[in-house]
């Protein structure tokens, strides 16, 4: 990591000489990495352009977590081959989890067109350096010709590159590797719907109202092979500062994929979760059980979904909700399945600035796994947080976890874990 480190530094300082910085640590149509992007969703659409020169701003990210979980199950015991119960459950204890690291490059290419790429250097899934995803941005269309379509363009953002398609506010909301200052709690939802995938997206917005559709193959890793359909996908919602003190926004957003050889939609975080080992059996690994404590319902050839977002911001109360479904089926299965996720999060923010925040938030998800058993997840955080400057974030969180259904033998049969998290954050 520290090399990994090193390398970040090295490019920063090159690009700063080179190129020069981008003044306050923003650049045109893209929200700012810190506090001040807490309820921003989508990047903005700026009616006034600071360009004068291709400008680099070099950010990144970093997040530690002290973990001190507890888990048990009641599933019967399967000796494997070599003798060892593969329903036993790791032994954990009080300690501290891999510290992550982010390395972000954002570049005005020209007035109204901007490029961004994310790297992360230290993360759950992978002990090397790799690239996140990246895109394209375009708000105006001036290298055309100046002034070209500026009426259309005055509203339109189009997007294009290899990183998270726009489904549904709550990706906009998550921590992602090691920037997790836009997340009030330590774990994303249950139901994770983010993967980074090659698309091309197109925005409409006026007067509040939003409208965004997209196309995208769906996968993850890309070859040139066939037996993959278009996934198409979309956004229509509505964003307003009512006055003062009230801010509303309210989305819907659908995806449907009809065919692919392999869906990666629920289970495309390779940064992993951040409730370590919880609900894995003794042999498990950081990086091959990294999303543990999450729910994939295992749709890997079809998939068809709706995620429907509420927030509302009234001085210092803040409400998040979601209410998601999603049906398809495996490679091996005839009849789709369907799994629905429930979620509310309730903050209260206060003090200079906003501060200092406390709240909680309630996430369920039920369905049918592959081998036909109802199941249900059940997960209740409560905790609060600092912001000790705009880029450096503490939070402390109390979180509880029950799984519902399960067969006696899955290790997950009657499983539970609970325990405090604390989470420093730092994001430039």
């Amino acid at each position: 990591m520290k090399r990994n480190l090193l390398k970040a530094g090295l490019i920063a300082a090159l690009l700063t000489a080179t190129f020069g910085f981008a003044q306050e640590g923003k650049l045109d149509n893209l929200k700012p990495r810190d506090k001040r992007g807490l309820t921003v969703f989508e990047n903005p659409k700026d009616t006034v352009s600071t360009f004068d020169h291709l400008r680099v701003k070099v950010g990144g990210a970093f997040a530690l977590q002290f973990q001190g979980l507890k888990h048990e199950n009641n599933a019967t015991p399967v000796i494997n081959a070599a003798g060892v119960n593969t329903n036993q459950l790791f032994d954990l204890g009080n300690n501290i989890n891999l510290p992550t690291a982010n390395l972000d490059l954002d570049v005005a290419l020209y007035d109204g067109v901007n490029l961004h790429l994310r790297t992360f250097l230290s993360s759950r899934h992978h002990n090397e350096t790799y690239v996140k995803g990246g895109y394209l941005q375009i708000d105006k269309l001036d290298f055309i010709q100046k002034g070209f379509a500026e009426d259309i363009m005055k509203y339109t953002t189009i997007k294009v590159g290899q990183d998270q398609i726009n489904y549904g506010d709550a990706q906009l909301r998550r921590s992602d590797n090691a920037y997790a200052i836009m997340n009030p709690f330590v774990g994303n939802y249950l139901m994770d719907a983010y993967a980074t995938f090659p698309f091309a997206e197109i925005y409409y917005r006026r007067n509040g109202v939003i409208v965004m559709g997209g196309v995208t193959n769906g996968k993850l890793n890309q070859t040139a092979t066939g037996g993959t359909s278009p996934g198409i996908y979309g956004k229509i919602g509505y964003d307003k500062q009512v006055n003062e003190d009230l801010r509303v926004r309210l989305t819907g957003s659908a995806y449907n994929i009809a065919r692919a050889p392999r869906l990666d939609f629920y289970n495309g975080d390779r940064a992993g979760s951040r409730y370590y080992f919880v609900m894995e059996n003794t042999a498990a690994t950081s990086s091959a059980q990294m999303r543990s404590g999450m729910v994939d319902p295992d749709f890997q050839n079809t998939l068809t979904s709706f995620m429907i977002n509420p927030f509302v911001k009234y001085k210092g109360l803040e409400f998040f909700g979601i209410f998601e479904s999603a049906s398809g089926r495996n490679l091996t299965e005839t009849e789709r399945r369907t799994y629905n996720q429930y979620a509310a999060e309730l903050l209260y923010r206060f003090g200079n600035d906003e501060n200092f925040y406390f709240g909680g938030r309630y996430n369920k998800v039920d369905g049918k796994i592959i081998t036909g058993e109802d199941i249900s997840v059940d997960r209740y955080n409560i905790g609060g947080g600092w912001f000790m400057t705009k880029n450096i974030l503490t939070k402390l969180e109390y979180v509880n976890q029950k799984y519902d259904g399960y067969p006696t033998t899955n290790i997950k049969s009657d499983g539970k874990f609970n325990g405090f998290m604390l989470e420093a954050v730092i994001s430039f």
